[in-house]
């Protein structure tokens, strides 16, 4: 394991929720460090917690107790506005159904990410550009998303996941919606960018065999956090 500082660092986080009268502990006492460009599978059942692991890992979910750091930042006691521009930019997630803007193109769909961040249009689309035809979707550009098949798709979402630079990628179930072959492709593809470009990746799967591909697994069973 690398010797670099955690750049994704979670301390004695815990999540509940209530249903009627009863109180679900679904994380409880998690702890977790991943670092640049370390590939880190998150396993475990349906219902879980990993998504919701995922949500807070991402800021997009406030943890009952405990600390998030994201490059040595603490982050629990963020105000909204400071958790958004997090993840802007440190940040990229992938969902397993791709959530692309269906009026868009798959270049403008990579391109609104950059642009809402500031970046000049010619730049965005430069780098859209780029990243698409990385992913062998050179000639798709000016497709929109009902034109594309499901692999296209995701791969157009993990080119916008990625598109603002982030130090971390979250990835919950990315490739559980697509068949097997396709699902090896994208795959492949997600592992050989992030690698490539030095991002710290937590990806959530069912699949054993994709995990065991990658740096590191770790296992959430009954709320807690436990290295496979």
């Amino acid at each position: 394991m690398s010797d670099a500082e955690p750049v994704l660092k979670l301390r004695s986080v815990g999540k509940s929720f209530r249903q009627g009268g009863v109180v679900l502990n679904v994380l409880r006492q998690i702890d977790l460090d991943i670092r640049p460009s370390e590939t880190v599978a998150l396993l475990g059942p349906s219902g879980a917690g990993k998504s919701t692991l995922l949500h807070i890992a991402a800021l997009l979910e406030k943890p009952d107790a405990g600390i998030i750091e994201i490059c040595g930042v603490g982050c629990s006691g963020m105000n909204d506005r400071a958790r958004t521009e997090t993840r802007r930019d440190r940040l990229g997630m992938i969902y397993q159904f791709h959530h692309l803007m269906p009026e868009f193109t798959a270049l403008e769909n990579v391109m609104i990410p950059m642009l809402i961040a500031g970046r000049e249009r010619s730049a965005a689309r430069h780098r859209a550009n780029d990243l698409l035809e990385g992913f062998g979707l050179g000639q798709r550009l000016e497709h929109r998303p009902t034109r594309l098949s499901g692999g296209e798709q995701q791969r157009v979402a993990i080119a916008r996941a990625v598109a603002n630079e982030p130090v971390i990628l979250l990835a919950d179930e990315p490739t559980g919606n697509l068949d097997q072959q396709t699902a090896e492709s994208v795959f492949e593809g997600l592992v050989a960018l992030v690698r490539e470009r030095n991002v710290a990746t937590l990806i959530a799967t069912h699949n054993p065999g994709m995990a065991q591909r990658m740096d590191r697994i770790v296992e959430l069973q009954d709320g807690v956090l436990l290295p496979a």
